[in-house]
């Protein structure tokens, strides 16, 4: 919210200036890159307004992370949101499913950066969303999905060589698990009157997906990959 003194000369300037100690003694004005604006961060469309997690400084096992070795957070929580966008066929509104206070984790290079009330936040389309969570850690009992996308818990196999050595998964060049199960689906892709679709799959379905399809998330000690409808092929 924000108010505006309009005059002239001195009596005006002193005015302004009245004005922003006002607005700073109320708690009002807020930070934006730098500056000093009236109005709070606004979400347009389906923009995700959130505030990024810090990034710790040593792991859990106690190991201390110099600067270079600190990876970039990719969770954080929600803000505020957007009101949606329109479906392009019928112009319904397809609201996002996320709310303010709920963490979520997103793709290293999706979102826009910014910096506000001194502290690192992103602008990120719902799309760019992976999982979403309640609580201050990431677990499989309160992962929760968006859209027509569904996590699955990736086999791993060793493989073994023809002279019988076996090689573990982390070591198999360009290779990526297209088989798992799935643990946690989403409501559905938005029809033309916004209701979500029914998904094709659920929870303890065995899927195979499409080669380096997805986006791989760690959950505790386990892999999963967060999967779109449209790129399982095929379930048993």
């Amino acid at each position: 919210m924000g108010f505006a003194f309009v005059g002239t000369g001195s009596v005006g300037r002193s005015h302004n200036k009245a004005h922003k100690r006002w607005l700073d003694n109320v708690g009002l004005r807020y930070s934006l890159e730098g500056r000093t604006v009236d109005n709070p961060v606004e979400p347009l469309t389906n923009f995700v307004f959130v505030k990024v997690d810090e990034t710790p400084d040593e792991t859990e096992g106690g190991i201390i992370l110099t600067k270079k070795a600190k990876k970039k957070s990719t969770t954080g929580t929600v803000i505020s949101v957007g009101p949606g966008k329109t479906h392009p066929d019928s112009g319904h509104l397809v609201k996002i499913g996320v709310k303010p206070g709920e963490k979520v984790v997103y793709g290293e290079f999706d979102g826009t950066e910014i910096d506000y009330e001194g502290s690192p936040h992103t602008l990120i389309r719902d799309d760019d969303i992976l999982v979403k969570f309640d609580g201050d850690k990431l677990t499989r009992e309160n992962v929760m999905m968006t859209s027509d996308k569904m996590l699955v818990r990736v086999e791993t196999k060793e493989q073994e060589t023809t002279g019988g050595l076996l090689i573990a998964p982390t070591a198999q060049k360009g290779t990526r698990p297209s088989v798992g199960e799935v643990v946690s689906v989403g409501p559905g892709r938005p029809a033309m009157n916004g209701e979500p679709i029914e998904m094709d799959v659920k929870v303890g379905d065995m899927v195979k997906f499409r080669d380096f399809a997805g986006n791989e998330v760690v959950i505790g000690e386990e892999d999963f990959s967060v999967i779109r409808m449209q790129e399982c092929l095929a379930k048993y």
